[in-house]
């Protein structure tokens, strides 16, 4: 039987390179490339079919940082498929960047250079924004905008994969400010959110037959991470880089090494995976990629606390969206 499998920002980096590895896999499967830019998917589909002539690749346009979009997508899911035997959450964002040179250059010489390179932790903060749809545009494409195509398309799910960050801290996130509009680490905190969400859908629906999974890439050059930094700090830095690779598993660095654990994950039974682990991708000094599970730091009633408050803001968004739609009609008929 033919499976089929969606990936949400699959036109470049790990979602492109998870692309390429599953063919190789599989060659049967059914990708769909959900991506926000359409021209950029016709270009990931034509080189996917460069290497396997025969693949059935279709696309998707999906902005998940939309509610409309997100809504249209689903439409189009459900019109199109039975079933999504796999939907990796994969899209993400890191607006506006803005990096600690001070404690860079520091940690750069200091015994916690590893760390700083796989955490970015006390590097990195992010300028957000609110969105068409008044939330918070990181909030809503790395987190709510999946939550609310997974609630569109959970008849047709069975599998869920998330792609987190070593990033992803609990001092980030705060329950009384989900969407991050009073703080700095929009991205981290978003991821942290992920993580939670993860669990709480195990917690929820398991006994439904729909399981959730998250993994960390480690630490991979990517457009999201070549947009840090200037591109001739990266020459700089390169080199030392792929020396302390020698020393640690989780610098992956490539796309294709990045993807690993999703890799890993698609040839997994759920049923004996820990819904409380984070899979990490990992490539020893030598080049070998593997897959560990790390737990995660996480709790099962927190977890259904923010699953609980996704759902109440989802009602709120609905209203909002029905309410202009019928504006739309109103002014249309007029």
């Amino acid at each position: 039987m033919e499976r089929v499998v969606l990936i949400t920002g699959a036109n470049s980096g790990i979602g492109l390179a998870l692309c390429e590895r599953l063919l190789t896999e599989d060659s049967q499967l059914r990708l769909c490339l959900a991506c926000r830019n359409m021209q950029r998917a016709e270009a990931a589909r034509s080189a996917l079919l460069t290497s396997h002539s025969n693949a059935h690749v279709d696309l998707l346009q999906l902005d998940v940082g939309s509610v409309q979009s997100v809504l249209s997508a689903a439409q189009e899911v459900k019109a199109r498929y039975n079933r999504i035997d796999f939907l990796y959450l994969n899209a993400g964002i890191m607006p506006n960047p803005q990096l600690d040179l001070n404690a860079f250059f520091k940690g750069l010489f200091s015994r916690n250079v590893v760390r700083m390179f796989a955490t970015a932790e006390g590097l990195l903060t992010q300028q957000d924004r609110l969105n068409s749809d008044g939330l918070q545009e990181v909030f809503a494409t790395n987190l709510f905008g999946h939550f609310l195509l997974i609630r569109e398309l959970e008849p047709l799910l069975s599998r869920l994969v998330w792609t987190s960050s070593s990033n992803a801290r609990r001092s980030a996130f705060s329950m009384e400010d989900m969407q991050h509009r009073e703080g700095r680490e929009s991205y981290s905190s978003s991821k942290y959110a992920s993580e939670m969400l993860s669990l709480a859908l195990n917690s929820q629906k398991n006994s439904q037959g729909l399981f959730s999974s998250v993994i960390c890439p480690g630490l991979v050059m990517t457009n999201l991470t070549y947009g840090i930094l200037p591109s001739f700090f990266w020459t700089l830095i390169m080199p030392v880089m792929w020396l302390i690779r020698i020393f640690t598993n989780t610098f992956t660095l490539t796309p294709h090494n990045g993807a690993e654990a999703l890799h890993w994950l698609f040839l997994q039974n759920p049923e004996s995976l820990d819904p409380r682990a984070k899979y990490h991708s990992l490539t020893s000094g030598l080049g070998t990629n593997y897959t560990q599970p790390r737990q995660m730091d996480i709790d099962e009633g927190t977890s259904d606390v923010f699953y609980s408050k996704l759902l109440e803001l989802e009602k709120e968004v609905r209203r909002k969206q029905s309410e202009e739609n019928a504006d739309e009609e109103i002014s249309a008929v007029k």
